[in-house]
């Protein structure tokens, strides 16, 4: 006889300010380092659990090598001082890491294999550069039925805007407006409730005294949104990835540094421990797609999240798509029909970043505490994903 399953419920969503990679406030900050900053912050947002309690932590990155290597999920968990007892596993669906990570957590939850979950994402472009630091690709994926698997992400989003003919004036406008709505959030506050303020660690050699200065700083701003963006500056630019090419640095997302957590529960864990839920999580989805498009796959994973929901696209009220290129967040909103005042409210990646296996998380973050914020019933993280796929997860306000 099958088991009902049972409902899964976030109980705590935080989540780093994002810093600007190579060169910005997280430049010398391990990954690891951030991702237990965010995660004690997000037990600490649930007063009176028992972290023994804890089944495992699932933490999504995109380049799991280097300083963010060696399980980065499991050696997170012992590093923020949680019991020996807690798991932890690293899973990687590139962009998608983060929101992959919360559904599996989730779906642990939902057929009753455990009772509390860690699930997250995390990553420094800083330390880990795109492609990672020894990339090495299969020859055959250079033959003529595979070579989508070889284009770079930037003339991927080329032949998304040349087959959904998005012009250039329009790439640029939606990234000015991106900037426009991150600035006017982080004026309004709307980013604070999500934020946990990180503290970055300096340590300088001092010739004089032969000693190592130590320096401390909080930090709890996203440091990409630029006030100044405008449709004249972001014109000057050239396109990065073909030649007579539409796509640019400016209406692409930025390198990004950041991490990620959620807490979540299922509902007698939450009745016994007298528990506040934020949100239910009710679904997710992955499609793929060509992988020369790979920036549409959005456009199948939101309905197919939507019909595992039992609800409709129009149902959305909150809408995370992730702005990996502009043009293919045009090329979604467009084919879809997507409502664009309900889509990043308060800007998207062009704008705020883009930490690749942690803005799942920190997406989910924010839609999240959005939900709450305005009293919004459903909301929804989406991204496209490189090789060729799409990814989405819901959200239900409790």
């Amino acid at each position: 006889m099958s088991k009902q399953l049972q409902d899964a419920y976030i109980v705590a969503a935080t989540r780093s300010p994002i810093g600007k990679a190579p060169r910005g406030m997280f430049k010398s900050t391990r990954p690891d380092d951030l991702l237990v900053q965010v995660l004690q912050s997000a037990l600490a947002q649930v007063p009176g659990l028992d972290p023994a309690l804890i089944t495992d932590a699932i933490i999504g990155c995109s380049f799991p090598e280097a300083e963010q290597g060696f399980n980065i999920a499991r050696n997170a968990v012992l590093l923020a001082g949680l019991p020996k007892t807690v798991g932890g596993v690293t899973v990687n669906r590139y962009c998608a890491s983060g929101i992959t990570a919360i559904a599996m957590a989730a779906d642990r939850i939902r057929v009753g294999a455990c009772d509390a979950m860690i699930a997250g994402g995390v990553e420094s472009m800083s330390m880990v550069p795109m492609m990672g630091h020894h990339p090495s690709m299969n020859l055959n994926m250079f033959t003529d039925e595979n070579v989508g698997m070889a284009y770079g992400m930037g003339l991927t989003a080329e032949k998304v805007a040349t087959q959904w003919k998005v012009s250039r004036e329009a790439q640029d406008a939606f990234s000015v407006e991106s900037h426009r709505r991150a600035i006017a959030a982080q004026q309004a506050g709307f980013f604070k409730d999500e934020t946990t303020p990180i503290q970055i660690v300096t340590r300088t050699p001092n010739l004089a005294t032969g000693q190592i200065d130590v320096t401390t700083r909080m930090v709890d701003t996203d440091e990409g949104a630029r006030a100044e963006s405008s449709m004249a500056s972001l014109g000057k630019l050239r396109a990065l990835f073909a030649a007579k090419g539409s796509v640019t640095a400016a209406n692409s997302s930025q390198m990004s540094d950041g991490a990620g957590v959620l807490l979540i529960v299922s509902e007698r864990f939450l009745r016994e421990h007298n528990l506040t839920p934020l949100a239910k999580f009710s679904s997710f989805a992955v499609c793929g797609v060509p992988p020369e498009i790979m920036g549409i796959g959005p456009k199948l994973a939101i309905p197919a999240a939507c019909k595992a929901a039992g609800i409709t696209p129009d149902q959305l009220d909150w809408i995370e798509l992730n702005e990996a290129f502009a043009a293919q967040a045009l090329a979604v909103i467009g084919d879809l029909g997507l409502d664009v005042a309900k889509v990043n409210p308060m800007g998207g990646a062009i704008a705020l970043g883009h930490p690749l296996g942690a803005t799942g998380a920190i997406r989910a973050a924010t839609t999240i505490h959005a939900m709450r914020r305005n009293k919004l019933k459903y909301g929804m993280v989406t991204m496209c994903v490189g090789a060729g796929m799409g990814a989405a997860g819901i959200f239900e306000s409790m």
